[in-house]
């Protein structure tokens, strides 16, 4: 969407919520043949990645199509059934048995939430249109 071409980033998008919805979480790697994540286990995992609540929060406050925030709920719903532990969040040794693996990287809190946050938040909550975000979601305020 940031490049203009919001119609692959929407089609990508589409695409990235039919794997998270396969299995509820989104393996680390997916075959879109077999429509299967990979048989080795290590591509099974998830690290609790921001990139598909990223996309979906730009997508949405590119587009406002509310199609975005209801992703971004199932995302949610995903990590709170599958991720979610007595002291915080945990990795997932497989998307397939949602066995966890006692990690959590700081980026879940920086990134992965922000994100989800944002997306349900007013626009009025950041100023959309004079804001970039670095690496690790940090927002800067646009001057230029």
């Amino acid at each position: 969407a940031l490049s203009g071409d919001v119609t692959t980033a929407a089609r990508l998008q589409e695409s990235c919520f039919t794997m998270w919805n396969k299995y509820g979480i989104e393996p680390e790697q997916f075959d879109y043949i077999t429509m299967d994540a990979p048989s080795d286990p290590k591509w099974q995992r998830y690290f609790l990645n921001p990139e598909i609540m990223e996309s979906a929060y730009y997508l949405y406050r590119y587009t406002k199509d509310p199609r975005y925030v209801q992703m971004g709920k199932v995302f949610f719903e995903g990590l709170k059934r599958y991720c979610r532990t007595e002291a915080g969040y945990a990795e997932l040794k497989s998307v397939v048995t949602k066995e966890k693996v006692d990690r959590m990287e700081s980026y879940f809190l920086a990134e992965t939430l922000k994100y989800l946050y944002l997306l349900f938040a007013p626009p009025k909550a950041l100023d959309f249109s004079n804001t970039i975000f670095n690496t690790e979601a940090h927002p800067i305020r646009r001057t230029w």
